[in-house]
Protein backbone atom coordinates (compact mmCIF):
# COMPACT_ATOMS: atom_id res chain seq x y z
CA UNK A 1 0.00 0.00 0.00
CA UNK A 2 1.78 3.74 -0.89
CA UNK A 3 1.22 6.72 1.19
CA UNK A 4 -0.96 8.44 -1.76
CA UNK A 5 -3.73 5.03 -1.50
CA UNK A 6 -3.63 5.38 2.68
CA UNK A 7 -4.31 9.08 2.41
CA UNK A 8 -6.95 7.91 -0.27
CA UNK A 9 -8.67 5.39 2.33
CA UNK A 10 -8.16 7.95 5.26
CA UNK A 11 -10.06 10.59 2.65
CA UNK A 12 -12.53 8.05 1.87
CA UNK A 13 -13.80 7.27 5.68
CA UNK A 14 -13.08 11.01 7.01
CA UNK A 15 -15.63 10.34 9.82
CA UNK A 16 -13.49 7.20 10.75
CA UNK A 17 -10.20 8.51 9.76
CA UNK A 18 -8.88 9.12 13.56
CA UNK A 19 -9.34 5.34 14.63
CA UNK A 20 -8.41 3.88 11.27
CA UNK A 21 -5.11 6.50 11.39
CA UNK A 22 -4.30 4.76 15.12
CA UNK A 23 -5.15 1.46 13.58
CA UNK A 24 -2.34 1.64 10.90
CA UNK A 25 -0.23 2.53 13.38
CA UNK A 26 -0.84 -0.57 15.62
CA UNK A 27 0.10 -2.39 12.38
CA UNK A 28 3.22 -0.23 11.87
CA UNK A 29 4.46 -1.12 15.61
CA UNK A 30 3.67 -5.00 15.23
CA UNK A 31 5.37 -5.23 12.13
CA UNK A 32 8.01 -2.89 12.98
CA UNK A 33 10.21 -2.14 9.88
CA UNK A 34 8.04 0.23 8.91
CA UNK A 35 8.96 3.90 9.71
CA UNK A 36 5.72 6.05 11.03
CA UNK A 37 6.89 9.11 10.27
CA UNK A 38 4.80 8.86 6.70
CA UNK A 39 1.65 8.32 8.84
CA UNK A 40 2.44 11.58 10.85
CA UNK A 41 2.78 13.45 7.79
CA UNK A 42 -0.67 11.94 6.40
CA UNK A 43 -1.99 12.47 9.68
CA UNK A 44 -1.16 16.60 9.96
CA UNK A 45 -2.20 16.67 6.42
CA UNK A 46 -5.20 15.09 7.08
CA UNK A 47 -6.37 17.00 10.50
CA UNK A 48 -3.89 19.67 10.83
CA UNK A 49 -0.85 20.50 13.21
CA UNK A 50 -2.11 19.90 16.49
CA UNK A 51 -4.70 17.43 15.60
CA UNK A 52 -2.46 15.28 14.30
CA UNK A 53 -0.31 15.36 16.12
CA UNK A 54 -2.22 14.33 18.48
CA UNK A 55 -3.78 11.38 16.72
CA UNK A 56 -0.18 10.68 15.98
CA UNK A 57 1.13 10.07 19.22
CA UNK A 58 -2.10 8.17 20.46
CA UNK A 59 -2.00 6.33 17.42
CA UNK A 60 2.16 5.73 18.67
CA UNK A 61 1.42 5.04 21.82
CA UNK A 62 -1.09 2.41 21.32
CA UNK A 63 0.67 0.56 18.45
CA UNK A 64 3.69 0.50 21.64
CA UNK A 65 1.59 -0.70 24.21
CA UNK A 66 -0.08 -3.80 21.80
CA UNK A 67 3.16 -4.84 20.06
CA UNK A 68 5.09 -4.73 23.79
CA UNK A 69 2.55 -7.19 24.69
CA UNK A 70 2.61 -9.18 21.56
CA UNK A 71 6.54 -9.21 21.60
CA UNK A 72 6.14 -10.31 25.47
CA UNK A 73 3.52 -12.97 25.00
CA UNK A 74 4.95 -14.62 21.78
CA UNK A 75 8.87 -14.11 21.35
CA UNK A 76 9.95 -13.53 24.83
CA UNK A 77 10.59 -17.12 25.98
CA UNK A 78 11.78 -18.10 22.36
CA UNK A 79 14.44 -15.06 22.42
CA UNK A 80 15.92 -15.10 26.05
CA UNK A 81 16.86 -19.20 24.94
CA UNK A 82 19.05 -17.37 22.22
CA UNK A 83 20.24 -14.73 23.75
CA UNK A 84 22.91 -16.08 26.17
CA UNK A 85 25.93 -15.56 23.49
CA UNK A 86 25.49 -12.00 23.77
CA UNK A 87 26.82 -10.40 27.15
CA UNK A 88 26.21 -7.02 26.69
CA UNK A 89 22.56 -8.06 25.60
CA UNK A 90 21.96 -10.21 28.59
CA UNK A 91 23.37 -6.80 30.59
CA UNK A 92 20.64 -4.87 28.71
CA UNK A 93 17.67 -7.54 29.52
CA UNK A 94 18.42 -7.82 32.74
CA UNK A 95 17.94 -4.37 33.63
CA UNK A 96 14.87 -3.80 36.48
CA UNK A 97 13.31 -0.99 38.25
CA UNK A 98 14.36 2.34 37.87
CA UNK A 99 17.14 1.37 35.88
CA UNK A 100 15.10 -0.13 33.33
CA UNK A 101 12.61 2.65 33.11
CA UNK A 102 15.57 5.37 32.54
CA UNK A 103 16.82 3.09 30.17
CA UNK A 104 13.98 2.74 28.10
CA UNK A 105 13.14 6.53 28.77
CA UNK A 106 17.03 8.03 27.41
CA UNK A 107 16.51 5.26 24.24
CA UNK A 108 12.69 7.23 23.27
CA UNK A 109 14.97 10.30 23.21
CA UNK A 110 17.91 9.34 20.52
CA UNK A 111 15.10 9.70 17.49
CA UNK A 112 17.46 7.17 15.16
CA UNK A 113 16.73 4.28 17.07
CA UNK A 114 13.63 2.68 15.68
CA UNK A 115 10.82 2.79 18.25
CA UNK A 116 10.10 -0.69 17.51
CA UNK A 117 13.65 -1.72 18.50
CA UNK A 118 13.52 -0.64 21.93
CA UNK A 119 9.89 -2.04 22.39
CA UNK A 120 11.22 -5.43 21.04
CA UNK A 121 14.14 -5.56 23.74
CA UNK A 122 11.83 -4.30 26.64
CA UNK A 123 9.76 -6.60 25.86
CA UNK A 124 12.57 -9.40 26.71
CA UNK A 125 14.14 -7.72 29.06
CA UNK A 126 12.40 -7.40 33.00
CA UNK A 127 10.81 -4.53 32.63
CA UNK A 128 7.29 -3.85 34.08
CA UNK A 129 4.27 -2.60 31.40
CA UNK A 130 3.79 -0.24 33.49
CA UNK A 131 7.16 1.23 33.89
CA UNK A 132 7.51 0.83 30.07
CA UNK A 133 4.27 2.53 29.38
CA UNK A 134 5.19 5.61 31.11
CA UNK A 135 8.44 6.14 30.22
CA UNK A 136 7.21 5.77 26.26
CA UNK A 137 4.77 7.97 27.05
CA UNK A 138 7.24 10.65 28.16
CA UNK A 139 9.99 9.53 25.65
CA UNK A 140 8.08 9.52 22.79
CA UNK A 141 6.09 13.34 23.48
CA UNK A 142 9.11 15.36 22.52
CA UNK A 143 10.13 12.89 19.43
CA UNK A 144 6.69 12.91 17.79
CA UNK A 145 6.36 16.63 18.53
CA UNK A 146 9.58 17.49 16.54
CA UNK A 147 8.51 14.83 14.49
CA UNK A 148 5.19 16.26 13.68
CA UNK A 149 6.57 19.84 13.76
CA UNK A 150 9.56 19.06 10.95
CA UNK A 151 6.95 17.31 8.61
CA UNK A 152 4.12 20.40 8.84
CA UNK A 153 7.23 22.74 8.03
CA UNK A 154 7.92 20.37 5.28
CA UNK A 155 4.64 20.39 3.96
CA UNK A 156 4.39 23.86 4.49
CA UNK A 157 7.81 24.59 2.33
CA UNK A 158 9.17 26.95 5.16
CA UNK A 159 12.42 28.10 5.33
CA UNK A 160 12.98 25.07 8.27
CA UNK A 161 11.45 22.81 5.58
CA UNK A 162 13.85 23.38 3.44
CA UNK A 163 16.67 22.77 5.31
CA UNK A 164 15.27 19.17 6.48
CA UNK A 165 14.81 18.70 2.73
CA UNK A 166 18.21 19.88 2.45
CA UNK A 167 19.65 17.50 5.02
CA UNK A 168 17.21 14.56 4.27
CA UNK A 169 19.30 15.02 0.82
CA UNK A 170 22.69 14.94 1.48
CA UNK A 171 22.02 12.38 3.96
CA UNK A 172 20.92 9.92 1.39
CA UNK A 173 22.95 10.75 -1.10
CA UNK A 174 26.08 10.47 1.55
CA UNK A 175 24.57 6.33 2.07
CA UNK A 176 23.70 5.32 -1.54
CA UNK A 177 27.05 6.84 -2.34
CA UNK A 178 28.78 4.63 0.50
CA UNK A 179 26.96 1.69 -0.26
CA UNK A 180 27.46 2.38 -4.02
CA UNK A 181 31.44 2.06 -3.13
CA UNK A 182 31.48 -0.42 -1.08
CA UNK A 183 30.23 -2.91 -3.42
CA UNK A 184 32.78 -1.35 -5.72
CA UNK A 185 35.53 -1.77 -3.95
CA UNK A 186 34.06 -5.29 -2.85
CA UNK A 187 33.93 -6.30 -6.52
CA UNK A 188 37.03 -4.58 -7.71
CA UNK A 189 39.07 -6.59 -5.33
Amino acid sequence: MTLSAIEHFLNTYKDYAAILSILINVLISIVGIIPAWFLTAINIKLFGFADGFLVSFIGELVGTFVSFILYRKGLQKRFISNSTKFKGLNRLLSLEGKEAFYGVLFLRFIPFIPSSLITLFAAFGKITWSSFMLASLIGKLPVILFESYSVNQVLEFTLFGKVILGLLIIVLLIYFYRKRFNVFVKNKF
